[in-house]
Parts: structure tokens; sequence; C-alpha cells
């Protein structure tokens, strides 16, 4: 399991709150910590989706190869059917 967008959501979340605690008491230091740790929320439940993804390519690819073979040695004209698809 992918820890990336839970942990970029609960940073966000805690980049939310800070930001707006240095709003309400007139920390500028505090805003930037918060908008650092949203940005870097963001980015990290972006890397983890991205993560998931590629993932789930090759997870289906390998599974394309692994039927393709088998098919290959079941049915010789397999190997021109797949061609076709493509």
């Amino acid at each position: 399991m992918n820890r990336n967008p839970m942990k970029g959501i609960m940073d966000e979340v805690i980049g939310t709150a800070k930001r707006k605690v240095g709003e309400l008491t007139d920390n500028p230091q505090l805003q930037v910590e918060g908008m650092a740790q949203q940005v870097k929320g963001k980015v990290e439940t972006a890397w983890g989706k991205t993560k998931e993804a590629v993932s789930e390519v090759l997870e289906t690819a390998e599974l394309h190869i692994d039927t393709h073979a088998q098919l290959k040695l079941k049915v010789p004209k397999a190997d021109e059917e797949c061609r076709k698809d493509t």
C-alpha cells in the first residue's frame, strides 16, 4: 500500500491549519511554514498517485506479456492476432 497520498493529505490539512493560525495571530513565519507544508502535501499526494498509476500499468503489462506467452505456446497464430490489435 502506498502511504504517500495519505501522508500528503495530512500535510495539506496541517499546513492549512498552520497558515490559518498564522493569519489569525499575525505571524508571517507560521503562515509561510503552513504554505510550505501545504505545497509539500500536494506534491506528496501527486507523487503517490503517480506511483500507483505506474504500478497499475506495470501489472497490466506483465499480465499481457504472460497471457501472450501462454497463448503463443497454445496457439501459434496468437502472435499474429495480437499484432493486429496494435
